[in-house]
């Protein structure tokens, strides 16, 4: 069972309900989008899955068919008593918080895997996405549904107009594409952008940890000093790398590198950034 239109306008006026600007809220109304989500995201029985911004519980519902166990996470408090009542009765855990400053180990301890599923308005998409990679290494895949220009952004690929800082550090922790478009003529409100939904599967290995003497990951040297070179690139991305990383890297660094000190950023890939970042004199 899923909410139609008629659905989630009824819900909303029974309950005096509308939706929050300041939430970014837009209720995906349309049984067919609901349906290739789940069906993209490949949750089947047995699954655990956490629903970010489960709102009224439309997508909810279509996962817990699947035979997933679902926790649906919702910051709305105005929202909360209708979600629960909705979804009541299919076995979904709620949890009233804010995904931005969730304790994401102590949600995610009941399963060592999970996935995650999510409708993301605009403002909380990209550091909550960065987020998730960097701190919750249980959530093995997501599935996102996001603003067009953010989801390209998640997705791009050296050359492309969107790649920058944004893209190397999701390409480090995941492989990300953007699997389908979706028409804003299936929200409730209708937003004035296009959406895309895009699947991030994480690394098995970090890219270049065999280059590394410790994790990898936020806090350690390795980690920082590679993001550190990366934003400076990016911050003045029609400048040769020369210029915008010349205080962060040697210049040997270039030749060892394989990199022009003429090349701009967003020419670089990731093996390319960690080559720039980690040398070190002494490696040829």
């Amino acid at each position: 069972m899923t909410h139609g239109r008629a659905d989630i306008r009824e819900i909303l006026e029974a309950n005096d309900l509308r939706p929050r600007r300041s939430l970014g809220q837009h209720f995906v109304a349309d049984a067919n989008t609901l349906r290739r989500i789940v069906r993209l995201s490949g949750v089947g029985p047995g699954d655990h899955v956490v629903e970010v911004g489960a709102g009224l519980g439309s997508l909810t519902l279509a996962l817990a068919e699947t035979g997933a166990e679902v926790t649906a996470v919702e910051v709305d408090r105005a929202v909360l008593p209708v979600l629960r009542e909705q979804v009541g009765g299919h076995g979904v855990r709620v949890v009233e918080g804010d995904a931005r400053t969730l304790d994401w180990d102590a949600l995610l301890a009941g399963a060592p895997s999970w996935q995650l599923v999510a409708n993301l308005p605009y403002n909380v998409a990209v550091p909550l996405v960065i987020r998730v990679l960097e701190e919750a290494p249980r959530i093995r895949s997501s599935l996102v549904m996001v603003q067009r220009e953010v989801g390209q952004r998640l997705a791009a690929r050296p050359g492309d107009e969107t790649y920058g800082a944004v893209s190397v550090k999701v390409a480090y922790w995941a492989k990300a594409a953007v699997v389908a478009r979706v028409s804003p003529s299936v929200f409730i409100p209708r937003p004035n952008v296009e959406s895309v939904i895009v699947r991030l599967d994480r690394h098995e290995v970090v890219p270049g940890a065999e280059r590394v003497t410790v994790p990898a990951g936020p806090g350690t040297e390795s980690y920082d000093r590679l993001f550190d070179v990366v934003r400076a690139g990016f911050a003045h991305r029609r400048k040769m790398l020369r210029r915008s990383v010349g205080e962060r890297v040697r210049p040997e660094a270039f030749e060892a590198a394989g990199i022009a000190p003429t090349a701009r950023a967003e020419e670089v890939d990731l093996e390319g950034w960690e080559r720039l970042a980690w040398w070190e004199p002494g490696q040829g």
